[in-house]
């Protein structure tokens, strides 16, 4: 039995005190085992920002624990905290943030540096990371010369170049036109039929669609986790993502 990527049990988080407290998480319990892909969904105020800070070790709950690939996170400290997030978990967020005037196997490789990695070796791994994006042609273009799209793989590429036990998006396609998105969903789509960890932060209907489970936040509770048939499969492999969408 492989342990879970992903071990919460009832996690609260309470912000302020006396008539000003908010219960933003009330008891939230989930497991994520791992090769899962999960969408997380709520409406503004559910919680679901809240429990992605907490899943990405950016915050810590007022009650409950929190294991990720077996580490208990409140057991860590800011070091450690430091290096969990750099070892563990490859974040992609909506605003892409990519370092500007930089190449984008340049960026993909951050991590890498951060992590000690000699140069050669990181560099091998970030064209290979591209590669698996479908941007290896787009190695040595800076963000300005991308379009949306290809922005946010190449942040998917830098999101997996360290080998995380989990890859963490939070509205991964809020920026981007229907045709971006799609390209980025195939992405995912591929990353899961290879067997990645995925969690999905969204509020889009069509992203939740994708995934293989969906979570539903109100109120900061648990008011739907099952699992579905994902919508839009495609052969593994079949990542038709190299066009300039």
């Amino acid at each position: 039995m492989t342990r879970p990527v992903i071990e919460v049990r009832d996690l609260q988080k309470i912000y302020g005190e006396g008539e000003a407290t908010v219960h933003a998480l009330a008891g939230v319990s989930l497991v994520v085992e791992r090769g899962d892909y999960v969408a997380i969904m709520g409406s503004s105020g559910s919680g679901k920002s809240t429990l992605m800070n907490i899943l990405g070790a950016l915050d810590v709950p007022t009650h409950g624990t929190y294991h990720l690939d077996g580490v208990d996170v409140s057991k860590l400290g800011d070091r450690q905290l430091a290096l969990a997030r750099n070892r563990l978990i490859g974040f992609i967020f909506q605003s892409f943030n990519l370092i500007p005037r930089t190449t984008a196997v340049a960026n993909v490789e951050l991590p890498l540096a951060y992590a000690g990695v000699k140069p050669r070796e990181r560099r091998r791994r970030a064209l290979a990371a591209l590669s698996v994006v479908g941007l290896d042609d787009r190695a040595k273009h800076e963000p300005n010369q991308l379009s949306g799209g290809q922005q946010q793989r190449v942040a998917v590429a830098r999101a997996l170049v360290t080998e995380p036990a989990l890859l963490l998006a939070d509205e991964p396609t809020g920026n981007l036109d229907s045709r971006s998105t799609e390209d980025v969903l195939n992405v995912f789509d591929d990353l899961s039929a290879a067997g990645r960890t995925i969690v999905i932060i969204t509020h889009e209907d069509e992203v939740g669609a994708r995934a293989k489970r969906l979570v539903r936040l109100v109120d900061g509770r648990i008011v739907q986790d099952t699992r579905q048939s994902p919508l839009n499969q495609r052969p593994v492999g079949a990542f038709a993502g190299r066009h300039t969408a």
